[in-house]
């Protein structure tokens, strides 16, 4: 008797197992609004948080995944991998993503429209949601230590009383890096961008970093004076309290935006993308804009507080060509 009823209870079990696999098999499939939407970014910590709190505010809480990536390496990723990359939707400095779009069509048209400030930065596949710009960060109390001349411009940083004592960010692993780059060569043209950044680093020594946010960090911890990096981060811990300023470059304060594009996987497009994208431009950024304040939409304003002295845009269209040519530059200089 045991015998049978354990016999009945396997086959009965069999058959739950066989529909239970059946039902994961329906679940699993691609375009079905059950699955999470990947998504793939390489903004900052505080910009994934400010967008993970926008969607989970305006109930996508539990939907999706973010993964992180450096800016290179997710720009490498998304250019060779194409529509084949697992994620749905990507957030990523703009010029990639132009980049990527032309050589391989890969992103949706946005379903939601939007206006910006400067409306020749429109597409149709993606939509900024930063804006960033590059600036001198001081630590104050080694300044006064050190007795250091407060620097006015980049070219300051290649005076021999820095030696050491400067932290910037190699822009192989960052954009950040190509603020300052840009900066230069606007300023100097080539060659004299060459000499100029040729002395900042060896006034860096073993501080060029590979982070974008290592300078800062090393400013902040008093392990050298001065850095380069992004101007609302020296703004922000200024305003805390930090012995950190920051000094708009006279060359000037360049800027690079992040944006957020929808991969085109046709049939197998996950429903939930262009929601969830929509609802970061249109309910996020107020969110985002507390830690990144450039105003980039109709309707935003940055306080004066955040405005650059020197705002500027490099005179050639960023793309990845160029980036790669300003990668050779640096390297000819270390």
């Amino acid at each position: 008797m045991k015998k049978k009823v354990l016999a009945t209870i396997l086959a009965a079990s069999a058959i739950l197992s066989s529909f239970a696999f059946a039902g994961c098999g329906t679940d699993a499939n691609a375009g079905s609004s059950d699955e999470q939407v990947v998504i793939y970014s390489n903004a900052d910590d505080e910009a994934i948080e400010a967008m993970k709190k926008t969607l989970d505010e305006n109930g996508y809480e539990g939907q999706y995944i973010f993964q992180a990536f450096g800016t290179s390496e997710l720009g490498g990723k998304v250019l060779a991998e194409g529509t084949d990359i697992e994620a749905d939707v990507l957030t990523l400095s703009t010029f990639y993503l132009d980049d990527a779009q032309e050589q391989q069509n890969m992103f949706q048209p946005l379903n939601f429209d939007y206006e910006l400030l400067n409306p020749d930065e429109k597409r149709d596949f993606c939509a900024p949601i930063t804006s960033q710009e590059g600036t001198i960060i001081v630590n104050t109390e080694v300044m006064n230590e050190e007795g250091l001349t407060m620097p006015t411009c980049l070219k300051d940083l290649t005076n021999p009383e820095y030696k050491d004592l400067v932290s910037v960010t190699d822009i192989k692993s960052s954009s950040t890096a190509w603020l300052l780059i840009q900066a230069l060569v606007d300023a100097y043209g080539e060659d004299g961008a060459k000499e100029v950044l040729t002395g900042i680093y060896e006034n860096a020594g073993p501080h060029i970093e590979t982070s974008g946010s290592a300078p800062l960090k090393k400013v902040r911890a008093g392990e050298v004076a001065v850095g380069f990096g992004l101007r609302q981060q020296a703004v922000a811990d200024k305003a805390e309290g930090l012995p950190v300023d920051f000094v708009d470059p006279t060359e000037g304060n360049f800027s690079l935006t992040e944006s957020i594009a929808v991969v085109d996987k046709g049939e197998d497009t996950n429903p939930l993308a262009q929601e969830m994208a929509e609802c970061i431009i249109t309910k996020g950024r107020a969110e985002l804009q507390k830690n990144y304040p450039n105003a980039i939409y109709e309707g935003e304003t940055t306080n004066e507080e955040n405005s650059s002295a020197y705002p500027k845009t490099f005179p050639e269209p960023l793309t990845v060509d160029l980036l790669e040519k300003h990668q050779e530059l640096s390297e000819s200089c270390k």
